[in-house]
């Protein structure tokens, strides 16, 4: 019997958007199993927390794993620390990263370098497809944060992410909705 390839899809996932679940799409063909890994980026300022935003992946996930029942199966974790660390505990043999374009090609290959040197793991870039080459988390939290249309916003977020977003903005104790309220009195 052969050896399980089980890999790694990690990200801030903040918020989790259909270029994200594209990349987990494609990836899930190449392997046995796949843990989407929730970290967090210290230099961004969040929108969802950790645990929301596992919370908002796991169904997109399950979902996603029940329309397709032929490829990988998949699972969702929160992770702190190193990827590298996160991919260890798990045994995967693989990191998955979503390629967009050139610009993120360039700053990927120096993490997946490093990461073969630090920790002998490979890292697989997966093309995201044409339709969302265009789209990031930080743009979408950008957007919001400067009073964009929630409404034009959802057509690149599933719908349980463009409510949370809607609730989050509506908050005047949160972060982005103040950024909102002050761009618009600007």
């Amino acid at each position: 019997m052969s050896a399980r390839h089980l890999a790694i899809y990690t990200g801030s996932f903040d918020p989790p958007t259909h270029g994200h679940l594209d990349v987990l799409s494609r990836a899930r063909k190449l392997f046995d199993e796949i843990v989407v890994g929730v970290g967090r980026n210290p230099d961004k300022v969040e929108l969802f927390t950790a645990e929301e935003r596992v919370a908002l992946l796991s169904p997109l996930v399950q979902q996603l794993v029940a329309s397709d029942r032929g490829s990988a199966s998949c699972s969702v974790a929160r992770y702190s620390g190193l990827t590298v660390d996160f991919a260890r505990s798990r045994g995967a043999v693989a990191i998955i990263r979503g390629i967009r374009n050139v610009t993120d090609l360039a700053a990927e290959c120096q993490f997946a370098i490093t990461n073969r040197q630090v920790a002998g793991i490979e890292t697989v870039f997966v093309v995201t497809g044409e339709s969302h080459a265009f789209l990031s988390s930080s743009l979408i939290r950008q957007i919001a944060g400067f009073g964009g249309s929630l409404d034009a916003l959802s057509r690149f977020v599933p719908p349980n992410v463009a409510e949370a977003m809607r609730v989050k903005m509506e908050d005047p104790r949160h972060p982005l909705a103040r950024l909102a309220r002050e761009s618009q009195a600007d």
